[in-house]
């Protein structure tokens, strides 16, 4: 048998139906392998970077694992910011790199480069993935994509490489004689005396919260963690990466919370007595840049199976009182032994206070709806989420359209709402789309700005290719909308290369549309919307809509770096933020765990 063939084979048994594919010279034979495998489809992506974006895609909907494959030199580099966006978010994606033969690869560091595109992929690869290594010999083509696809999946997921030199993919191997890659057994871990004391310290508590996050549906638990919800009627918090886990309606959902708001969360967690993390690495985006102000009355729980990220909160942080290291599995059979029947509601008037909140200070206030002369993006955003079907996929991209999605969509059940959470690059979510709609096989809404759709303009090609349904939201606001805030708050307004007047260029979307042969509308003001969304919800392929958003748009509120959560811009007046905050100083030191206290694991 083929080495390439072997590969071909071992793709499709992992339950994959379509291949990201970019050819080029040195990896002809494994691309006419999976091309004749009668159980995998190729798709083409325009640029090796979009196709890496797609795989991302697919793996976060199929909730398996995605594959890249691309030949060598800027082949593959041209992967490497798709690849960071899958390794910050725990994305298990197989990226497969041609590398020229054997015999041209150069014999030492010092040399730069001996064969032609010859580049040292696994240097390069080796900081943004958990496994990165090129094949030496055929015999271990078995051992090492079995050890790849096992670390892109196990622990805590992410990306792997395999660079295959072109001379390796050609050569007849035998599959019965192959090594096979064993697994190191997984250790045991007793978790009893740890969730016993978070049970002790719910029972304690009369402000808890608890956050998610992605975590709980990488670790395919969302079930467990709903149970756990609702044995205790816990008050819960979802950061962008686990917004839909629940309907935005659903009765302990009490939306987001982080440096974006909304208010009503960020006066939860600021007020709780008691805050348990799951599946949320508790990045700065969802406390505050000054970490040590966040949740300050509260003692403070976090399970993770990453220890670097347990560890990660210095002096200058917030302290954890109970820090867990184990798998998430591991954490809710543990805290499943400890349920006992009926829990009273403890909480009830605590989650009406919240409640309270959500509704003084909403998102979308009923103002903004009288705007005139083009679109509030929190408006449209509103009308937007109205509109969708329950299991609809959307998308967003960076910056503004990013920001005004995750702060104002109103998720339904079973819809997925997915981003390149952590890296964040202009021009994600267009490429995702494609590996989205093939994964999941329903309509795909992708927002993104004019910006970002620049940067990935040529996918509209592979999406008109395939005829995708995928819909197309352009938050057109002329410029870079988020960049111009920055600008406003440290720079008193002085714009650099943020629209067109300070150097950028954008072209005419209509004859962009034109040119892909892809349906196109304009919404130009309040009035066109609902008109326009039954036109897009109708359409059976791809639609580009060109959505003309406020440049003078701002994402409100927002934190500004020195404040604490509660305290957003803008600013609202000391009586009303004291009447809100209900601890005082004391208690601050009062209610966390001595270290002889803390259980540490």
């Amino acid at each position: 048998m083929n080495l390439s063939d072997y590969i071909a084979d071992f793709l499709a048994k992992q339950n994959l139906r379509h291949i990201f594919l970019y050819s080029g010279g040195a990896i002809v034979h494994v691309a006419d392998s999976i091309d004749r495998h009668p159980k995998l489809k190729i798709i083409i992506p325009q640029h090796e970077q979009g196709g890496a974006a797609a795989a991302d895609g697919y793996s976060r909907i199929s909730e398996n694992l995605g594959c890249m494959v691309t030949t060598s030199g800027p082949g593959g580099t041209n992967t490497v910011t798709s690849v960071c966006n899958s390794y910050f978010d725990s994305i298990p994606v197989l990226i497969i790199t041609g590398q020229v033969a054997t015999f041209r690869i150069k014999p030492s560091k010092k040399l730069r480069q001996k064969g032609f595109q010859e580049t040292d992929m696994v240097s390069i690869f080796r900081s943004i993935t958990k496994y990165a290594v090129q094949l030496k010999k055929a015999k271990d083509i078995r051992y090492e994509l079995e050890k790849a696809v096992y670390f892109a999946k196990e622990g805590r997921p992410g990306p792997v490489l395999i660079d295959l030199p072109d001379d390796l993919q050609r050569e007849e191997i035998d599959p019965g004689v192959l090594r096979p890659f064993l697994p190191p057994r997984k250790k045991r871990i007793n978790l009893k005396g740890s969730v016993e004391q978070i049970f002790k310290l719910i029972e304690k508590s009369k402000r808890p919260v608890l956050i998610l996050g992605a975590g709980i549906r990488i670790a395919k638990l969302k079930n467990e963690a709903k149970n756990f919800i609702e044995y205790f009627k816990i008050p819960t918090l979802l950061t962008w990466g686990g917004m839909d886990l629940f309907p935005y309606d659903y009765s302990y959902n009490m939306g987001g919370l982080g440096v974006c708001g909304p208010r009503g969360g960020n006066f939860a967690v600021q007020n709780a007595d008691l805050v348990i993390a799951l599946g949320t690495r508790l990045s700065q985006m969802i406390t505050g840049g000054k970490q040590n102000l966040f949740a300050p009355y509260a003692r403070k729980v976090m399970v993770d199976i990453d220890q670097a990220e347990i560890e990660k909160f210095g002096p200058n942080d917030f302290k954890l009182d109970i820090k867990i290291l184990a798998d998430l599995a591991d954490f809710f059979k543990e805290v499943k032994k400890h349920y006992k029947g009926f829990y009273p509601d403890r909480f009830m008037n605590w989650r009406k206070t919240i409640n309270r909140w959500r509704k003084k200070y909403p998102i979308c206030p009923k103002e903004y709806y009288r705007h005139s002369g083009n679109v509030n993006a929190y408006v449209f955003i509103k009308e937007l989420s109205k509109v969708l079907k329950p299991k609809d996929i959307i998308l967003t991209d960076a910056g503004g359209n990013l920001s005004w999605t995750m702060q104002n969509f109103e998720i339904k059940e079973d819809q997925r709402l997915i981003s390149a959470w952590n890296h964040s690059p202009m021009g994600y979510s267009v490429p995702a789309s494609i590996g989205a709609a093939l994964a999941g096989g329903r309509d795909v809404y992708c927002i993104t700005g004019d910006g970002g759709l620049i940067m990935s303009l040529e996918e509209l090609g592979t999406i008109r290719k395939h005829n995708l349904p995928v819909k197309i939201f352009i938050f057109n606001n002329h410029g870079h909308g988020i960049q111009k805030q920055t600008m406003d708050t440290w720079l008193a307004g002085r714009y650099t290369a943020v629209d067109e007047k300070t150097g950028l260029w954008f072209p005419d979307f209509k004859k962009v549309a034109e040119t892909f042969k892809i349906p196109y509308l304009h919404i130009q003001n309040h009035h066109e919307i609902r008109k326009a969304l039954f036109k897009v919800n109708s359409a059976k392929g791809p639609v580009l809509c060109d959505v003309e958003i406020n440049p003078a748009q701002k994402i409100v509120p927002m934190l500004k770096f020195g404040s604490g959560l509660e305290d957003l811009d803008p600013k609202l007046t000391a009586e009303e933020l004291e009447k809100i905050m209900v601890y005082h100083k004391k208690e601050r030191i009062k209610n966390h765990l001595t270290d002889k206290e803390a259980k540490i694991i």
